[in-house]
């Protein structure tokens, strides 16, 4: 095999805005926190980052790792390139930290049981790794906030309900509190502790306050949310309820709100859903906002500006999430309960202009907004996090966003769990690489499997199983930027939704339709097959697979379709019952004569997982195929596109020897996939190769089931 790198540049297809014009955020860097355990631990255990401080100087990063049981250290002296500080063992589960100076503050959770709560705030020096304080606490804390001038901390003491008990109704005594706890030259006063009592004021389970989240102004007020009970209390420093007023409800239209059904369809609606906020954050002395993420009986799947009395400033209503779907980040499988599940919430003041950052776990998207008007916010940009986004920081002397990101996927094999760095800077932003932004209708997309690209800029792309019920042809305009969907093709047989496809290759017909592979998988009754559809979507024709490929099948399945002459080529993801060890087969079936036939290929040896192919396109003289390993992040080996010289592309028999062909390497895409300061995404699906040789790459993101549902769509440029 010969393996050469041709001179090729990459040029991502990044958003709208003349490079310099203004300013974004773009992510710079991503720190997986495994890599904070010490040389010879094993980090194949579970790890997270989810709420996050720096010290003053902005330098070192603190998180919580619950269920390592530690504070993590990330030094950032250099943003791009985030260092390991290593973990700091607590005795007990961190919930939150809060740092002044250079001193760690966290509360710790030490509770036997629900109905006999627990829990400590310790100080820790940064420096050091030592613990110099500790004070008793009344319950199980859950948040912990500084005020700006660093002489208290405000404790939100929850108690956290069972959710096996009753159906996780409140109330479940023991009550929760505020607690306000001194700092006194750079250490805890025990001492001076206040608590303050929150039972009988929230018209939900008024004896069973469940605090959740604080933020504190500049005049040392501290605003506390309820999330169970949907409420807000406002508190003064001295330990005073200033006011309390209900969260109250919302009217959604425009929704989906239906669990699980493989659709997107935002048509449905929710009236009087309790906002039931999670995380808050004071943007002045008299506002505050809240994210909306909704607990047992709510969530209004926004975010929402208050005064201090109780007033509505701004409500975003559906648009934070109708703006979510756009770019491909709709978690499906949440829907009916909260959406993309706004949980948190920050504010900073970047170049002079005030900004709200509003955090989408299940989405695992941050929103970026103006707030200059606190009544008509501005969403300035979408950020892509990592896995669950849980906490952020902002640093704005330095220009600096920084989120904790809480999901770590190792026992599905998936991402770990990562902290992401966001500059402020001169430049067009990077984020999203595709949009559905500026279709007549709202139209969510995802599961991006396969692609072709057609004349005048155009690629069309289909997307897989994980929307069975709703398979879809999308054509993309890649002369924009970011690259837009026009159009969504539903595929239909017989006038109705098409089902049991899975989608994972599209390829031109030469008259204005298609050929579509689904890979199939007979253990869901999900059949092997090729598929005619017409410019309206319509199967015309089905083809099944002939006895001699059905008698060595795996569910591993067609990744990929390509057309050459009267002959579509389909790639084998990985090996069947008959093919050698990493030999797959790319499969030949002539739609004039009928006749199948196969070659082999080569694929890499897997040094962790499986190496397999994903995609297979011709252009000029050869066929293109994207060969990838299912490895994520640091993880990630093979990530390739290479190409086999078309004249090797001769069909033998099925059920003989088959020819194996050869390949050149044509490029390494992990510099690519890492080239926006994000990890490896896994899965390098469509391949598509214009007429001049451009080569758009795209990633499926699973439908954002597990992922953080990021897709990277971009050029690279002969």
């Amino acid at each position: 095999m010969t393996a050469r790198l041709l001179g090729l540049t990459s040029v991502l297809a990044l958003a709208a805005g003349t490079a310099g014009a203004d300013m974004n955020f773009n992510r710079i860097a991503s720190f997986p926190v495994v890599m904070n355990m010490a040389e010879g631990e094993d980090i194949a255990r579970e790890s997270s980052a989810e709420i996050i401080d720096a010290t003053a100087d902005g330098m070192t990063l603190v998180y919580t790792d619950s269920p390592l049981g530690v504070l993590g250290m990330i030094d950032i002296t250099d943003p791009a390139n985030p260092a390991p500080k290593g973990n700091i063992a607590l005795d007990g589960e961190p919930t939150s930290v809060a740092v002044i100076g250079t001193i760690a503050f966290a509360g710790v959770n030490t509770s036997d049981s629900y109905t006999d709560p627990s829990g400590k705030m310790v100080a820790i020096d940064t420096a050091s790794g030592d613990v110099i304080g500790e004070c008793a606490l009344v319950g199980q804390p859950d948040s912990v906030a500084k005020s700006p001038d660093g002489s208290f901390l405000a404790v939100a003491i929850e108690n956290e309900r069972d959710e096996d008990l009753n159906d996780g109704i409140i109330p479940q005594m023991p009550a929760g509190s505020l607690q306000l706890v001194p700092v006194k030259r750079g250490n805890l006063d025990c001492g001076g502790i206040k608590t303050v009592d929150l039972t009988g004021l929230a018209e939900i389970a008024p004896s069973d306050p469940e605090p959740e989240y604080v933020s504190i102004n500049a005049e040392g007020e501290i605003v506390v949310t309820m999330q169970e009970n949907n409420h807000l209390v406002v508190v003064s420093k001295d330990g005073e309820v200033l006011s309390h007023f209900s969260a109250g409800a919302v009217d959604l239209e425009g929704i989906d709100a239906t669990d699980e059904r493989g659709a997107l369809i935002f048509t449905e609606s929710q009236e009087g859903r309790k906002r039931e906020p999670d995380a808050v954050t004071w943007i002045d002395d008299t506002h505050f906002a809240t994210a909306n993420e909704g607990d047992y009986e709510g969530g209004s799947r926004g975010w929402t500006i208050f005064s201090q009395d109780g007033d509505v400033v701004y409500e975003s209503g559906t648009s934070f999430e109708h703006a979510i779907v756009q770019i491909g980040h709709y978690p499906d499988k949440r829907s009916d309960a909260k959406g993309v599940e706004p949980e948190s919430v920050t504010f900073g003041t970047f170049d002079g202009t005030p900004m709200v950052f509003v955090g989408a776990e299940r989405a695992s998207v941050v929103g970026v907004y103006d707030v200059t008007d606190p009544a008509a916010p501005v969403l300035a940009q979408l950020l892509p996090s990592g896995v669950g986004p849980e906490g952020y920081v902002v640093i704005p002397q330095r220009n600096l966003l920084v989120s904790a990101n809480e999901a770590d996927l190792i026992e599905d094999g998936g991402a770990r769990a990562h902290v992401m760095l966001f500059e402020y800077q001169n430049g067009a932003a990077v984020y999203p690489h595709l949009t559905s932004a500026g279709m007549d209708e709202l139209t969510g997309w995802g599961a991006i499997s396969g692609m072709v690209a057609d004349a005048d800029g155009i690629v069309w792309a289909v997307n897989d199983s994980f929307y069975g019920f709703q398979p879809t042809i999308f054509k993309i305009d890649t002369t924009q930027t970011p690259a837009r969907i026009v159009d969504a093709i539903r595929i239909t047989r017989k006038g109705r939704p098409a089902q049991k496809l899975d989608l994972e290759g599209i390829t031109l017909d030469g008259n204005g339709g298609f050929w579509v592979a689904s890979e199939g998988r007979t253990d869901r009754v999900v059949p092997h097959a090729l598929y005619h559809v017409n410019a309206k979507g319509e199967i015309k024709k089905e083809i099944g697979l002939p006895a001699e490929l059905m008698a060595v099948e795996k569910r591993f399945g067609f990744e990929g379709i390509t057309k050459i002459g009267d002959t579509l080529w389909m790639a084998v993801q990985r090996e069947w019952k008959d093919d050698p060890k990493n030999h797959v087969k790319l499969v030949s079936y002539n739609i004039e004569t009928g006749e199948w036939g196969a070659v082999r290929y080569e694929k890499a040896q897997p040094e962790t997982g499986w190496v397999g192919l994903s995609e297979i396109t011709a252009h000029g003289d050869y066929v293109y195929v994207v060969e990838r390993d299912n490895q994520h992040d640091f993880r990630a080996v093979t990530k390739k596109i290479y190409r086999i010289p078309l004249a090797q592309m001769q069909p033998a028999p099925l059920g003989g020897d088959l020819p194996v062909v050869s390949k050149e390497l044509v490029r390494d895409l992990l510099p690519d996939l890492t080239a926006t300061g994000g990890y490896v995404l896994d899965k390098v699906e469509g391949l598509a190769i214009a007429e001049d040789g451009t080569m758009w790459v795209s990633t499926d993101n699973d439908g954002v089931d597990d992922h953080s549902g990021e897709t990277m769509f971009f050029a690279v440029k002969p």
